[in-house]
């Protein structure tokens, strides 16, 4: 039931813990109320699944924390060392009022709940408990955001893992197929290759790779298309992959194809060159911008540059125009500038990258030029 942060280290996590409860005092609120996802499996090791039973700990700030959660449910974080990491466990059966025991172990009203928390559990701990409920993500996104040793190491795991299925695309990837059956084949790579899941496989071809987030269709690949693949999924560690690379079938139907894709590539390039400690998420995302905006392909660079990523895909800093954010040695996110050119082709180059203390460094080291597969 529950997704494991493993192998557990358990100094690391109290650690958290106890900064998180700082955090919360920093920001006025008495407590955080963390209930299963992401933020949960940061804290303790386990993310647990949200249903409508109310699993939640509660953090509060100077007291123990708490994990209330079903009774049926509780095997589920059996392999959590609760008594180590200083957590007491508190259980629940149907006829009993969840609500009520989160109250019980709070002291104020004054809570930070999951961004992502059920309307259900987010409307019911209103109602029991009064007071101000505000969000948790700026509390905890300070800590997640600055990745600590083990965490780059899990990313690492991670981009060599995706590296590995993008090597093979030449197994998959060859006109007469549909997007759909590659994919089909591509998301069981990505097991094959060290991820515990898929988490999406985009296979956007010809016409189709000018939208975005078009993930898979029926169109059959032909000859000359330019394919956008995107890929990612979970390793055992709980962290994630994510990179898009470009193919292209024979000759390119598209005479421009190769002089588009060159200024791609040099705004990728010089993204990447621009992270470095102090540079701001704005700076980097700039730096993609004016190239592709200078070769007069502003308008076709419709997303931002790229997004954070760790125990979720998408997450803190948004490498995006107006944020400025100083990145700091830790922090992991994406680069991943693009063109689209609507009804006709589109491309995408995406590295996953952690701030060092003097510079950058890449997860993802496959080649960035347009693989040419056979027709």
């Amino acid at each position: 039931m529950s997704t494991r942060v493993g192998p557990l280290d358990v100094d690391a996590l109290r650690a958290r813990l106890d900064k998180a409860a700082t955090a919360a005092s920093l920001a006025g609120v008495d407590a955080l109320l963390i209930t299963p996802g992401s933020d949960l499996r940061y804290l303790i090791g386990a993310g647990g699944s949200s249903f409508e039973r109310l699993t939640c700990l509660v953090l509060p700030v100077g007291g123990t924390p708490v994990l209330v959660v079903p009774k049926l449910e509780h095997p589920g974080y059996a392999g959590i060392p609760t008594d180590r990491l200083g957590v007491d466990v508190v259980t629940w059966v149907d006829g009993e009022d969840p609500y009520a025991l989160v109250r019980a172990a709070l002291k104020g009203n004054r809570v930070a709940v999951s961004d992502m928390m059920p309307a259900l559990h987010t409307l019911g701990l209103r109602d029991a408990l009064g007071g101000e409920q505000v969000l948790a993500g700026p509390v905890l996104r300070e800590l997640r955001m600055r990745k600590d040793a083990s965490e780059v190491a899990a990313l690492r795991t991670a981009g060599a893992a995706i590296d590995r299925v993008h090597a093979r695309m030449g197994e998959w990837l060859r006109p007469g197929r549909t997007e759909a059956e590659v994919g089909a084949d591509i998301a069981a790579a990505i097991v094959d290759e060290g991820h515990v899941q898929a988490d999406f496989v985009i296979v956007g071809s010809g016409p189709n790779g000018a939208s975005p987030h078009h993930s898979l269709s029926d169109r059959v690949i032909e000859a000359g298309d330019v394919v956008v693949v995107d890929i990612g999924g979970l390793i055992a560690e709980g962290y994630c992959s994510d990179s898009t690379r470009n193919y292209v079938l024979g000759e390119p139907r598209d005479a421009d194809v190769w002089e588009t894709y060159a200024v791609l590539q040099a705004a990728q390039k010089a993204a990447v060159e621009a992270v470095r400690p102090g540079v701001t998420c704005a700076q980097v995302d700039a730096a993609a911008r004016e190239i592709i905006a200078d070769a007069g392909f502003g308008e076709f660079f419709v997303h931002r540059t790229g997004h954070g990523i760790g125990l979720d895909v998408h997450e803190e800093p948004y490498i995006v125009g107006g944020n400025d954010l100083p990145l700091e040695p830790g922090m992991a996110f994406s680069v991943e500038p693009g063109i689209y050119l609507p009804g006709r082709w589109g491309s995408r180059i995406e590295d996953i990258v952690v701030v060092t203390e003097d510079g950058v460094e890449s997860v993802n080291n496959r080649p960035h030029e347009l693989v040419v597969l056979p027709a």
